[in-house]
Formats: C-alpha cells, structure tokens, sequence
C-alpha cells in the first residue's frame, strides 16, 4: 500500500472490463468496512508502518484507530488544532483495496457494487443485459476519498437536493430521478469526512444521523431508500465538541469510535514534527546549519504557549506554530548569509525577532487572562520564557554571575541579524569568560556557530535577569542591570 498520490494512476490493461470477466476472475463483493479491515490486518501481519510520517502517535493515537477499524466503526477524531487529525483522516485511504471495479452505467451518480447495484440505472443495466454485455471500469482508491469543511456547508450539499429540472422533465417527487445527490451518497463505497462537526448545521447533522442509523437518505421529507455503504470519518475541537447543542446526541451516539489526538508528548518528537513540516532544503545553494538549542529553543515556544495563562487553552496552540516559526527562523539567517556572503547560514536569537509575523493569527488570546495585552507582548513573555528554560538545560549555571558582572564595568555589546558572524570575535574580546562559555554550547571552529552560541548566552544571560537587553534601530544591546 502506498501513501495517497495526486494524480490517479493507470488502470491495468489486463484487468476485467466486463461483468462476466469481471466474474470469472474470482473477485467477490464486500463493504468498506470489511474492506479495509481486511487490509489493516494484512499490513499488521507484516510489520508494516502503518501512519508513515505521523510521528508520536505509536503508543496512543494509532493503536486506537487500528481497533476502530477491526471494530467496523465510524471514527471521530477529537483534539485541538494542529495534532494531525486530517492527515489521519486522509491516509485512511490506505487502507483500501489499490482498484475497485463498479458498473461503468453513465446515468448513475454512484459507483455501483457490479454484483449489489442500488439505483435504478444500475439495477437495469444488469437486468437488462446479459454480463458479457455489461460494462465494468475501475476506481482507485485515491479517490475514494472526500472531504468537506463544515462551516457553511449545507443539506443538499451532502445529502442532496430536488433538482428542479428533472421535475419539470417530468420526473416524480418521491422518485429517485427527481434528486440531484450530495457528496455522501456519492462516496457510496468510499471514505467520506467532515472536517469541524460542531460547526454544522442542526439539520444537516440530522442527515448525518439518518445516514448513520438507517445507510440510506430522505430529502425534503421524501424518503429515498438506498442501501449506502459507506464509512464516515469526523474530527472536532474537545472544547466545541463537548458544548451542550453543537452536536445532536443522537448523532454523537451513532459514531462508533472516538479517538483522542494530542500534541508531542516531548520536545525531541516535537522537534522531529517541526523539522519534517517544514520540509525547507538546508543543503542547497545557501545552506543552513541549525544548533539543536535553536530546535529547541522553537519548540519550547510553543510547549510555553500551551501552558500560558494568557493563551485560550481550548482553541490549543497548532504544530503549524512551530512549524512557521522555524521556517521563519531560517529564513531570516538565510536572508543573512546571501547579504553577508557567508558560506553557511546559522540561526541566532536575533532572528526570533522575526516572529511575530509568523505568529500573528496563530495565538488565540484568553481574553480574561491577558489582562488586556497585545499578541505581541504575550509573544515577547512566551520567548523569553522559553528562552529561559532551554538556556537552563544547555548551560551550567556555575560561573555565570561572573560572567555578567564583567557587563557592571559598563561593556555593552550590540549584535543584530545583520551583523557578521566574524565581527562576533571582535565585539567580545573584553569578555573572554562569555566567549569560552559560549562554546562549551556547541564546540565549533565555524564563526557562524560561534555567533550563534554567543547570542544564546546573552539571551541566557538576559532570561535569568543578570544583564539587561534593550532594541534600538533594529539592533540588541545587552549591558549591565542599571
């Protein structure tokens, strides 16, 4: 089984093109549900990696999915934004058999089980004629896939709607003719998902319900009897999900399985998503060398904005954060290295200054714990903090008052995302403590690295109130606490 492709492949030449080849070749009918069940077990059986690039999910998420599916259910996947529930959603496809074949009948709006028809076209396509006659094509499993957003969607998009025309044309109201189908009904032997369920509309979710209950569809009161296979797949926010009267009860007990995401367990998987996301080239014609406290230092951010009183907790702080701030992170020392002509680019502090751009949308205030401040001013405290806290870890705090008392014989020192990595040397000659802490950071020869670790140690410096910090022109000078 391969991951999900955009672009459908070819359908192989030697596969059955007619019902009786079709039947001769010994494929047997079964549901989704089966479908996919069958599969999973096969994958189990052999070892395969079962979700590949979801990382921190082995020993939570995923085996819950894995009894959702050998269990036949429906699925929720409940979790706050950013903890991959639509990348879980849409690799269920997996899953799936590679090809299905369905009665190539241009009149039907489904593709039809060729031994279980349930249309009207379908039906007599194989009552009319005999199997040689009857002709089959072939859906890859690629596209047996749907997915909607639930705010603004509406009844006949998902379930249908009377088509005027066909009235007019002459067909019944409670026929089957008469409706124009919706994009459930038309997953009919798919995987249908809906993105944000406390978000849709009451009525709609009745339709849900209905197609949940009975597997078939009612449209304006006439009751439309279609034996619809189909697996539903949902994902919400705890905090909506849970609200009294964003979804119907009737509908929250139909769904079979509800799985729980979560944000990385720890920093290194975090850091392992953020890195993989970004998916950013750091060998090519510019190259970047990222310190693992800059790694660091950018998922701490975002763990720190998680417990920050002044963060909406409910809303959740996404893995798209991390993922922009690192990107940013980059960019910045990129942008540094092509304007200094430096053979290799190194992420500093003075880049994170470019966060709050990144950041901007991302933060969901808590309005009674902000107490009035700005997103850039929470941003501000939730770097500093998690400054702070990876400067704790990679830095002994032994010898450091030393070290900033050099900064009270009134040296001050000015770096910016614009100096050279070179000048880093000249700046801290009268410091020589500083300079040798800094490389016991990283050891490197590199000047670009040693740049780099110097401005974490005066940020270190800073985070732990022994020396002051102030911006002025796009510059920071570090200097003794007045």
């Amino acid at each position: 089984m391969s991951a999900i492709t955009t672009a459908t492949p070819t359908v192989p030449v030697d596969f059955p093109r007619t019902l009786a080849d079709l039947r001769a070749s010994g494929w047997k009918s079964r549901s989704v549900k089966d479908e996919l069940r069958s599969n999973l077990i096969t994958a189990l059986e052999r070892g395969d990696e079962l979700f590949p690039g979801v990382i921190g999910f082995n020993d939570t998420v995923i085996p819950e999915i894995v009894l959702a599916i050998l269990a036949g259910h429906d699925l929720l996947f409940l979790g706050e934004k950013g903890q991959a529930k639509s990348r879980l959603m849409r690799m269920l496809p997996r899953f799936l058999d590679e090809w299905l074949p369905y009665l190539d009948v241009p009149e039907s709006p489904v593709h039809e089980d060729p031994e279980s028809p349930i249309t009207g076209p379908g039906r007599r396509a194989v009552e009319n004629q005999t199997p040689e006659d009857v002709p089959i094509a072939w859906w890859h499993r690629d596209d047996r896939y749907a997915e909607r957003l639930a705010p603004g969607t509406k009844f006949a998009d998902l379930i249908g709607e009377i088509d005027p025309a066909r009235i007019v044309g002459g067909a019944s109201l409670g026929a089957e003719e008469a409706i124009h189908f919706g994009l459930v009904p038309r997953m009919h032997r798919g995987i249908f998902a809906m993105n944000e369920l406390p978000d849709l509309d009451e009525l709609v979710q009745t339709g849900l319900f209905n197609v949940l209950e009975e597997r078939d569809v009612q449209i304006r009161g006439f009751p439309v009897s279609f034996d619809l296979d189909v697996t539903l797949v949902f994902s919400a926010n705890p905090s909506t999900f849970n609200r009294s009267g964003k979804v119907i009860p009737q509908l929250k007990d139909r769904i079979g399985s509800t799985v729980r995401t979560h944000y990385p367990a720890d920093r290194a998987s975090g850091i392992a998503i953020t890195r993989q996301e970004a998916g950013l080239e750091l060998n090519g014609a510019h190259p970047v060398r990222v310190p693992p406290f800059m790694d660091a230092i950018i998922e701490e951010i975002s763990l720190s904005a998680r417990r920050s009183p002044y963060v909406d907790h409910e809303s959740g702080v996404s893995a798209r954060f991390a993922v922009a701030n690192w990107r940013a992170m980059v960019a910045s020392a990129q942008r540094r290295g092509i304007m200094l002509g430096e053979s290799t680019s190194v992420p500093r502090i003075c880049d994170l200054a470019h966060l709050h751009s990144t950041a901007a949308g991302k933060l969901e205030l808590d309005l009674m714990g902000s107490h009035q401040l700005d997103e850039r001013r929470v941003l501000d405290a939730i770097v500093a903090e998690a400054v702070s806290t990876v400067f704790r870890e990679y830095v002994d705090d032994d010898g450091l008052d030393d070290i900033a008392s050099i900064f009270g014989k009134g040296i001050r020192i000015e770096v910016g995302d614009l100096v050279p990595s070179a000048s880093y040397a000249g700046l801290l000659e009268r410091v020589p403590e500083a300079w040798t802490k800094a490389m016991e950071v990283n050891r490197a020869d590199d000047p670009a690295v040693r740049a780099s670790c110097v401005e974490f140690v005066l940020a270190g410096l800073h985070a732990t109130d022994r020396i002051s910090r102030s911006e002025r022109f796009g510059k920071t000078i570090y200097e003794s606490e007045a």
